[in-house]
């Protein structure tokens, strides 16, 4: 192996740390990197397969201008004509950019130069307001500035851990690792989840909470009042250090009320929720963690605050141990909040309202102009490109036609737009086809630049292999267009690090200690150094050089007056309530082994076994009353659209709440793209999107027939009503059903997945009675492809199959159990993968289970290795130790 490359995960925002080795023949190594602060060596399944997606397939190889291949000056020309005409005609608020958590800062500082200084409109937002927007406007409110005062070391150091909207164990699934560590070192270390759902996180939770959906305002308006109530109010910090307490305390009291009224408005069990407020006022070292439960929400940024208050109100903030902390989605979220990539700032954490602020970065950038007001906030912008407002988008390292919510009219608005231009990686997705120039960018393992954790850790991402095609890096991209509009000496840029001074040095101008970002310690850097640039949080400064762990230490805030700032929080309702026409609420979120829209992890195969279909997650009462069953597939629709997912019966659930993953999209499956269903109503703060509340109702969907496909070719399926395609180890596998019956399976099969009509390598079973139908191909004695069709969902398990396809050669027991779907007698079967890290069944769990008499998740580890990586999988391990137990004694 040559030297190992150190670099950072392209995933969440907890940014672990990488090392790449690089074999003799090119094989990549990806491990994690025992040295870095963040994760300290662990990984979780999708940074230990991040091998596995590094493939040529799919990806976009050239510069295409209208669907025909272009050069690269002719696209950059065509892009920067294209913005200059509309903009000469229609003025720059007519032209905007929607970019990316996972674009690198200095990708991010460019594009967002470009538009608010040259340019001169603030018409740039990001995927980012999806997931922390409410989070940076509600510690704008509190601290005067967006600041995350917590580090990871704080999850090591705290007695209480308060997870709120978190369901760390699949999100963030290290730092959910260094909890449980922390737990097992700490015995006295209590774990609160509050969540509607009973997720994999309640493993290690003292008390669950199941709070009714859109009700933590209350709860924390309620502990706010508990406090004062009970005497456990901070007076002297409160005096000294923050302002607005009365307003706020007077608003939990007229909206909570006493610890029954509160139970009932959350749905809790009073002595549940009287014993968890008890642990809050009785522990000192409380860290609340919080994410997407809290900040998608139509009232985010008030439940925000809502928490922020209870930790100031005690003067938990800025000490070891404690403090309000948002675990970040996206691997470069706080990258972009730094160089100012929402449409509501400036760069360097200054505000784009402030005169002083304007011309700190109009001077720095010697812009022209510079955006002197908000620009268009994700939802309203493409809302601005239907109404035609908005005349030219450029899509940057995001796909919007799946993530944002109301996901059709996205395409509507497409559509409509004059002029649309995209940078990807990726040829196809589902935001392409609308795009009349595509760019084609450089991805993860080919990019260098800088990202920004969730404790606001700057680390150095390492590009380790080449560009693929004609690829280029964003930051080349974005400033090739720009000195195509003639303003080149702004963007001469030859390197990251040249992108990288200026920002740190931009965050400097003026500061002195006045704003929370300052990196100015860096901006005078060599190029050697920034190549070695080590983990750091900001602030880093001459006086600081080392960074910053905790903030707010002092008791000194952003805000005008230098205190934190209470906010009166007073609950609202989801603005869409269920009817008897919309009876579920159905909530969103992250599937365990599935990242954003699959680009990259639905290229890995080991990250498909545990989960390879959209699916739906239903209380069985619930599915009992609409009369459904486990492994059925199901009609999720809303007012805005519908979307097909197999039925997951679920006891974690909240009867009357429904969840489905956010990922698959129309490259992946026919019918299972939930933004297709989510509504669009937003935070009217933040303008975040309420991806956890929308009014659905859920029915069966009962085709003619269902089936499965596997195959070593990728196919197309027009004859399947509904499809869902996941990657194999060298196969393909499709879950298909079909509205229409097929008047004759065996020449539909041998059309599909035969060479010729002569093809004598087929072997087939049809039973017209049963409605029952298989067939295999077999070339050289290895299995082609095989399909299986019935007439409702009970089919065999595909994992016996699976496996054949990674033999050279099948024997005559193998060859005989093909039709049946099922591992013949003395052949072993896996079954379901449980553990993705390293491949392990649940046969293969629970017949350790039986044969070796295991009875912890710790001995299956050791003797399976299944959990002992990213543990993510060991919650279902221990249902299977139940299971399999109590079986065992009945």
């Amino acid at each position: 192996m040559t030297d190992s490359i150190k670099t950072i995960c392209p995933y969440c925002g907890v940014g672990c740390g990488l090392l790449i080795e690089k074999g003799p023949d090119d094989e990549i190594s990806v491990k994690g990197d025992p040295d870095h602060p963040a994760n300290y060596g662990r990984l979780c399944s999708k940074g230990a397969a991040l091998g596995q997606t590094m493939g040529p397939e799919g990806r976009l190889l050239y510069p295409k201008i209208n669907g025909q291949r272009a050069g690269w000056s002719d696209a950059i020309q065509h892009v920067a004509d294209g913005f200059a005409k509309i903009i000469k005609q229609h003025g720059p608020d007519s032209v905007a950019f929607y970019v990316s958590g996972q674009l690198l800062t200095e990708d991010y500082y460019v594009a967002n130069k470009l538009m608010k200084g040259f340019i001169g409109s603030a018409n740039i937002d990001t995927n980012s307001r999806l997931c922390m927007s409410s989070t940076v406007a509600g510690q704008k409110r509190a601290f005067g500035s967006d600041t995350v005062p917590c580090c990871y070391e704080d999850l090591e150091q705290a007695k209480l851990i308060v997870l709120t909207g978190s369901n760390a164990a699949w999100c963030h699934p290290v730092l959910y690792q260094r909890i449980v560590s922390a737990k097992k070192q700490n015995s006295d270390l209590k774990v609160v989840v509050i969540d509607p759902r009973r997720t994999a996180t309640c493993d290690i939770a003292d008390l669950h909470l199941p709070v009714a959906s859109g009700s933590d305002a209350v709860l924390f308006n309620g502990l706010l009042n508990y406090m004062h109530e009970n005497g456990y109010v901070n007076e002297l910090y409160l005096q000294q250090y923050t302002e607005g307490f009365n307003e706020a305390l007077k608003s939990a009291q007229n909206t909570a009320g006493d610890l029954e009224n509160i139970a009932n408005q959350c749905g809790l069990d009073k002595d549940a929720l009287e014993e968890f407020y008890r642990w809050f006022v009785d522990t000192e070292r409380v860290v609340t963690v919080y994410s997407q439960g809290v900040n998608q929400s139509s009232s985010g940024t008030d439940k925000v605050n809502a928490i922020i208050n209870c930790h100031l109100a005690t003067g938990r903030i800025g000490r070891p141990g404690m403090g309000p902390f948002s675990f970040t989605g996206q691997t470069n979220a706080m990258g972009g909040r730094e160089v100012g990539g929402l449409a509501n700032q400036l760069a360097a954490h200054m505000d784009i309202e402030n005169k002083e602020h304007r011309e700190i970065v109009q001077k720095h950038w010697g812009s022209p102009l510079i955006a002197d007001r908000q620009g268009l906030k994700a939802v309203e912008l493409f809302q601005s490109i239907e109404s035609g407002k908005v005349k030219a988008i450029w899509i940057i390292c995001t796909n919007p036609v799946v993530s944002l919510p109301e996901a059709d009219q996205v395409k509507k608005a497409l559509e409509k737009c004059e002029l649309v231009v995209v940078s990807e990686c990726i040829e196809n997705t589902d935001t392409t086809p609308y795009a009349d120039v595509v760019l084609p960018a450089k991805t993860w393992s080919e990019k260098d630049g800088t990202v920004t954790n969730s404790e606001r850790c700057i680390s150095r991402q390492r590009g380790f292999v080449s560009g693929v095609g004609e690829s280029r890096p964003d930051w080349w991209i974005i400033s090739s267009v720009a000195k195509a509009m003639n303003f080149s000496d702004a963007f001469d840029y030859s390197s990251p690090v040249q992108i990288f001074k200026e920002h740190a040095a931009l965050s400097g101008v003026n500061n002195g200690g006045s704003r929370d970002f300052d990196i100015s310690g860096l901006s005078l850097i060599s190029d050697g150094q920034y190549d070695d640039l080590q983990p750091t949080q900001w602030p880093i400064t001459s006086e600081r050089p080392d960074g910053q762990q905790r903030m707010f230490a002092s008791g000194r805030f952003y805000t005008d007056t230098g205190k934190a700032q209470f906010i009166a929080v007073s609950p609202r309702k989801p603005v869409q309530p269920v009817t008897d026409s919309f009876p579920f609420v159905l909530n969103t979120g992250r599937s365990r082994d599935q990242w954003h829209t699959m680009a990259r992890t639905g290229f890995a195969a080991r990250l498909s076994e545990h989960a390879p279909e959209p699916y739906l997650e239903m209380h069985p009462n619930d599915a009992q009353t609409i009369g459904v069953g486990e492994g059925s597939l199901v009609s999720v629709f809303s007012q805005l659209g519908e979307a097909v997912a197999r039925l997951r019966v679920d006891h974690g659930q909240c009867q009357g709440s429904v969840f489905m993953p956010i990922h698959w999209n129309d490259q992946f499956t026919s019918l299972g793209r939930v933004g297709a269903v989510v509504n669009a109503e937003v935070d009217p703060v933040s303008g975040q999107p309420e991806f956890k509340h929308t009014p659905v109702k859920v029915v069966p969907y009962r085709p003619e027939w269902h089936g499965f496909l596997l195959s070593r070719r990728k196919l197309e399926l027009r004859e399947a009503s509904y499809w869902s395609r996941a990657i194999g180890d060298g196969f393909y596998r499709y879950e298909i059903a079909g509205e229409q019956s097929a008047d004759d399976w065996p020449a539909w099969a041998r059309n599909l997945l035969c060479a010729s009509e002569a093809d004598t390598n087929w072997v087939e079973y049809l039973d017209k009675g049963s409605k029952q139908y298989r067939g295999v191909r077999l070339v050289s004695n290895r299995v082609e492809s095989c399909i299986f069709i019935a007439p409702d969902h009970q089919l065999p398990p595909r994992s016996w199959l699976e496996g054949l396809f990674a033999k050279q050669s099948l024997n005559d027991v193998e060859r005989k159990g093909l039709l049946t779907g099922r591992a013949p007698v003395g052949q072993k079967d896996q079954g379901r993968v449980i553990c993705a890290c390293f491949q392990v069944g649940i046969n293969t769990i629970m017949d350790a289970i039986r044969t070796q008499g295991l009875t912890t998740p710790e001995a299956i580890g050791d003797a399976l290795k299944a959990g002992t990586n990213c543990g993510s999988c060991v919650p279902e391990i221990r249902e299977l130790l139940g299971t399999t137990l109590s079986q065992k004694t009945s």
